[in-house]
């Protein structure tokens, strides 16, 4: 069964602005999901900000094994219910792929709990990406390194929560360096944050991009399925003990009674 995989974009951009929407007519995110459609393990289909609960219903995310994340201009019109559901999935098992300027969305401070900020310069720079864990599996098939002749810099530091494994290091024309390929787990989830993609420039049509992209879903995805009870905090009654005990003290809760959230 292939991987069902939602990508999500924010949209604004595209349908505001001429340089973008002429790289990207359709939007990132169809561009993205297209890309990754192009493997057979992989069935892709978008969500935008603009949708009734920005195309991420409980339906939807129930049904959605991994979901990619780009946002920039404006973070804050994502619903928090939204961003909590999005979270629950996540701690469930559903894998999350945040890209570019995503790193500021409620969603990734949500899961990262820091505030994921970094310096930047808008330049159109040269990025030579370094891949220094070769043997990866979202690094699979691709070189030592790779450029992208025009970017966004981001630079260090960026104050994430230190990684997991860290897949790829970026250098820019103007001489900073980050932390580009960064991966985490929350719950059940894996979480995979990629840096290129700024808006303005061709990212998203890059092979390379596109191939880290699908290495990465298939990277986040976990086949054992929900654990869809990681989220519930049960009461053990005394009787279900597995050792006999003997109820002894004053208590705040009756049998049965939900706990304190």
């Amino acid at each position: 069964m292939a991987i069902r995989t939602v990508v999500w974009g924010e949209n604004i951009h595209e349908t505001t602005n001429a340089i973008v929407r002429g790289i990207y007519p359709e939007g990132m995110h169809t561009t993205i999901a297209n890309a990754l459609n192009t493997d057979p393990g992989i069935s892709a289909t978008t969500a935008t900000l603009q949708e009734p609960e920005h195309g991420l219903s409980e339906a939807r995310l129930a049904e959605t094994d991994v979901l990619t994340w780009w946002g920039h201009k404006d973070h804050g019109a994502v619903s928090d219910v939204v961003v909590e559901r999005v979270a629950k999935r996540v701690w469930e098992g559903m894998g999350l792929l945040v890209l570019h300027s995503g790193h500021f969305s409620k969603i990734f401070k949500r899961l990262m709990g820091t505030p994921c900020a970094l310096k930047w310069r808008e330049a159109g720079e040269r990025e030579r990406l370094w891949t220094i864990n070769p043997r990866h599996p979202i690094a699979a098939g691709i070189g030592e390194h790779f450029e992208l002749e025009n970017e966004e810099m981001y630079g260090e530091q960026f104050s994430v929560p230190e990684p997991l494994e860290t897949v790829f290091i970026s250098w820019f024309q103007g001489g900073e360096v980050f932390r580009s390929g960064l991966t985490w787990r929350r719950g059940a989830g894996n979480i995979f944050y990629f840096r290129p993609g700024h808006e303005t420039y061709p990212t998203y049509h890059d092979a390379t991009i596109q191939k880290v992209l699908i290495n990465g879903v298939k990277w986040a995805y976990n086949p054992q399925g929900s654990l869809t009870g990681i989220t519930d905090a049960p009461n053990v009654p005394v009787e279900r003990a597995l050792e006999p005990i003997v109820e002894r003290g004053p208590k705040l809760h009756q049998a049965g009674e939900a706990g304190y959230r």
